[in-house]
């Protein structure tokens, strides 16, 4: 079995108003913990939902508080032994600012950290946050220099052993304008393999039209490996297995995003508060549980994280992962 951390004593006297306290798992979660295999982690997309009442947390608490405090709480249930820090897409964190968020997980507990966005758009897109930026080329896009200075190097210092990987999603984009699907690969194998070794880089593409053969063995080459997105964007996850097998050999990963027939806003509408499982998706449940044991199996690491857009709550969906993945290692 794992290690986790202890839960605090849940009596109220002694307890700082507003802190967050965990909710304790029940029974079963402390047993499927037990038969997971170690080298398989899951987790959910960020931790700051107010709706995980009694889920994940044992009281309510405003957002604001849940993203600034909720972490140490959220990494002391024992099936939530990772997470995607997300807002690194948005914009890179320094790292006595990392420091803070590796301070306050036990040290079985893994990041999965997005990169800036800076580096997977080719072209700014027409968005407001882009300003007067919108719509023009993007200088920084694949440079293995400024992803060292700005994402790699702050986030090796700041999380130290606690980083897993380093997810490169690259949005939607023209594959025309880049030179085909071919030369995205050229373009690929040249920047993950000017980056340093030691951290693991993965890419999470939105384009299926990318995803080849060329694709799997530019990643393989760089030592990089494919990120499986469930996205309605995207083929399945036995498809993407399929063609990029051979970038998924040394590290499993996958970011189980949306649900099919939603887009971000509607599935946030629709399964907000994000308190139940609201639309089940057992196919992708069991291929991920497949994947999983097999790669553990072998020795080597999973992880997978999980958007409440997928099935409308992250954690709910990473408690019966976990159970999906349990009954099969004890088979």
């Amino acid at each position: 079995m794992h290690e986790t951390l202890p839960l605090p004593n849940m009596e109220p006297s002694g307890v700082p108003q507003g802190t967050v306290i965990p909710a304790r798992p029940d029974g079963d979660h402390v047993r499927t913990a037990s038969l997971l295999p170690p080298e398989v982690r899951i987790g959910t997309s960020s931790w700051s939902f107010p709706g995980w009442s009694g889920i994940v947390w044992a009281s309510s608490h405003s957002r604001t508080r849940l993203a600034r405090e909720g972490l140490a709480a959220y990494a002391r249930h024992p099936l939530l032994r990772t997470v995607g820090l997300d807002r690194t897409y948005y914009r890179p964190l320094l790292a006595r600012e990392l420091a803070v968020y590796r301070d306050a997980v036990g040290p079985d507990f893994r990041f999965i950290v997005k990169a800036h966005e800076h580096l997977t758009v080719a072209r700014f897109p027409k968005h407001v946050r882009f300003g007067s930026r919108a719509g023009t080329e993007n200088p920084r896009f694949l440079d293995p220099a400024y992803a060292v200075e700005a994402v790699i190097t702050p986030l090796v210092e700041g999380l130290g052993d606690r980083l897993g990987a380093i997810v490169f999603q690259f949005p939607p984009q023209s594959t025309a304008a880049l030179g085909g699907a071919a030369r995205i690969a050229e373009l690929l194998e040249c920047f993950f393999g000017a980056l340093p070794v030691g951290p693991r880089y993965a890419a999470e593409i939105r384009n299926s039209d990318w995803l080849t053969p060329r694709y799997a063995a530019a990643l393989r080459a760089a030592g990089a490996v494919h990120c499986v997105s469930v996205h309605p964007r995207m083929p399945s996850v036995g498809e993407q297995v399929l063609v990029a097998g051979a970038a998924m050999k040394g590290m499993f990963i996958c970011r189980w995003n949306l649900g099919h027939g939603l887009d971000y806003e509607a599935a946030k509408l629709r399964y907000a508060p994000f308190a139940r499982l609201v639309a089940e998706d057992r196919p992708t449940r069991e291929s991920l549980a497949a994947l999983c044991t097999r790669q553990a199996r072998r020795g080597l690491p999973a992880y997978v994280i999980v958007n409440n857009k997928a099935e409308g709550s992250a954690p709910l969906s990473v408690f019966a992962l976990a159970e999906c993945i349990a009954a099969l290692s004890e088979s």
